[in-house]
């Protein structure tokens, strides 16, 4: 079975690298502003108006654990 960076450098030469790079580091911030849109979405939101923004069980804690999960990579570049 051929890896995700196998992959990527057989079908883009040297860029596949590079391309799983940038796309590895974009997840840990694109969740950060995600789970800021929802902390500050109005109450009257589909989302928003069943659980309190605070709650465990809403969107902003969800989006925060994959923010959080998405880490390596940067926590990989400054090391």
């Amino acid at each position: 079975m051929e890896t995700r960076e196998a992959w990527l450098k057989g079908r883009f030469g040297r860029r596949g690298d590079v391309m799983a790079r940038l796309l590895s580091l974009a997840a840990a911030p694109t969740f950060a502003v995600m789970a800021l849109v929802a902390a500050m979405a109005p109450d009257d939101m589909i989302c928003g108006a069943m659980q309190g923004s605070f709650s465990l069980q809403g969107m902003v804690p969800m989006y925060a654990l994959m923010c959080a999960f998405h880490l390596a990579p940067w926590l990989r570049l400054f090391r």
